[in-house]
């Protein structure tokens, strides 16, 4: 049956309109209007915008959310905390966590997730009965939480440039790129047809994959027309190791062995050089910042600006989750910007809210999502303008830079309503994560 959602704001292609009629059948917008709402349409209040993207996680970080904040350390130290969580895992636990964390991102109003999936196997390497176990609990996940899911499952065979796996990142490899094809092709087909599942690919970094095998991920992406996401330059000691063996850059690399193109995403993309921001744009290869993880892991921050003007789209992600706050990944691209450049003005709030949007639906196998036309995905993410973060401020602007994820009131995800007056239909998400990651300590 139809249902009516009356938005006392909607930000629309054209930009923000009030008193926004917007009809719904089953997973899709059959039409949007203006005018007063009927007697059974449900009011949304606030600012109502389009389903969020969140085009990168690894589910399993969020179990690292302050653990990993004493001491100095650096990103490898942080990455042998999170190798210790990836070792307990199973695809059991695998399931409740990821549950808990997909309810969380829910209620932040993300509606699709992208993610960059490698932890594949049991302790030791050895496949499960099923060798994609865990990737099916990560989609049991998603659908459980209401969200759409990308799985991008990722190609990782080696643990840095010729270096052999070891400790928990044997549970990551294949042995090479045509037996994680062989794998990855047995998950496409599980979710053959399945209009709420992606199935991608990714090459982990240039650490990860040898170049001679990127292109067998390639051909995988191209063959099922599938996004194809890859980490880019994240650290300087990745540059300098890659320069060294093959003399390129990553984004060299990549764009040789044919990774590179519009339906792939370089994440991070902090470090480059010139050239690489031009083969990137040329390419129209998205670029998924992720800033609240780049500044937790001291990376930098990457030129975002330059790349989008050069052609490349933008796209954000929450990454190793340090918060889960799509509103604060948008505003961070502006702000960071203004740190580095000691000017203001460099994205308008437009421009960010489409990154966190169609944009990075597009990036994630769901191009006719992210807007709120007739035909996409119903996706409704309502944002309260009368908390203490909004009180007094208006437009789009209020909620790009001011707003945070607490002020999500209302979440439709393809037509279900997943969250209302703040809670998610599941339950206590709170309890359910510190019972997943309690279990895991």
């Amino acid at each position: 049956m139809p249902v009516t959602y009356w938005c006392e704001y909607a930000w629309l292609p054209d930009g923000v309109a009030a008193g926004v009629l917007v009809e719904v059948a089953g997973e899709r917008v059959v039409s949007v209007g203006r005018g007063t709402p009927p007697p059974d349409a449900v009011r949304l209040a606030g600012l109502t915008v389009p389903g969020l993207a969140n085009a990168h996680s690894h589910a399993f970080h969020r179990a690292l959310r302050s653990a990993t904040q004493t001491g100095k350390g650096d990103f490898w130290t942080w990455r042998d905390q999170m190798y210790a969580i990836a070792g307990r895992l199973d695809p059991d636990s695998y399931l409740r966590l990821a549950r808990a964390v997909y309810a969380e991102m829910a209620m932040a109003g993300i509606t699709c997730v992208g993610e960059f999936h490698y932890l594949h196997h049991a302790p030791g390497g050895l496949p499960y009965r099923d060798a994609n176990a865990m990737g099916h609990a990560l989609v049991r996940a998603a659908r459980d939480a209401g969200l759409r899911i990308a799985l991008l499952d990722t190609c990782y065979l080696t643990g840095g440039l010729g270096q052999p796996l070891a400790g928990a990142q044997v549970r990551f490899g294949d042995g090479d790129a045509e037996r994680w094809a062989a794998r990855a092709e047995d998950l496409a087909a599980r979710y053959a047809g399945d209009g709420d599942v992606v199935v991608g690919a990714a090459v982990h970094s240039v650490r990860a994959v040898p170049a001679e095998q990127m292109p067998v991920v390639a051909e995988f992406a191209g063959r099922h027309a599938a996004p194809l996401h890859a980490h880019v330059s994240e650290q300087r000691a990745e540059n300098e190791a890659c320069v060294e063996r093959y003399a390129a850059t990553p984004v060299q690399v990549l764009h040789e062995r044919g990774v590179l193109g519009p339906r792939s995403t370089a994440v991070h993309a902090t470090h480059l050089t010139g050239a690489d921001m031009e083969l990137l744009g040329q390419s129209r290869t998205h670029i998924c910042m992720c800033p609240t993880t780049e500044r937790d892991l001291a990376d930098g921050i990457g030129p975002a600006r330059e790349l989008f003007d050069r052609g490349a789209p933008v796209t954000l992600g929450s990454d190793s989750h340090a918060v889960i706050d799509l509103f604060e990944e948008a505003r961070a691209v502006e702000l960071n910007e203004r740190l580095a450049s000691e000017r203001r003005g460099h994205w308008g709030a437009a421009e960010l809210m489409t990154a966190a949007t169609s944009a990075g639906h597009a990036s994630l196998g769901f191009a006719d999502a992210g807007v709120i036309v007739p035909g996409a995905w119903a996706d409704l993410v309502s944002v309260r303008l009368d908390s203490v973060r909004t009180a007094g401020a208006d437009g789009l602007e209020a909620v790009v830079f001011a707003a945070t994820a607490a002020d999500v009131h209302s979440v439709v995800s393809g037509g279900r309503r997943v969250v209302a007056e703040g809670q998610h239909f599941s339950g206590n998400v709170a309890s359910m994560l510190s019972e997943a990651i309690g279990a895991l300590r």
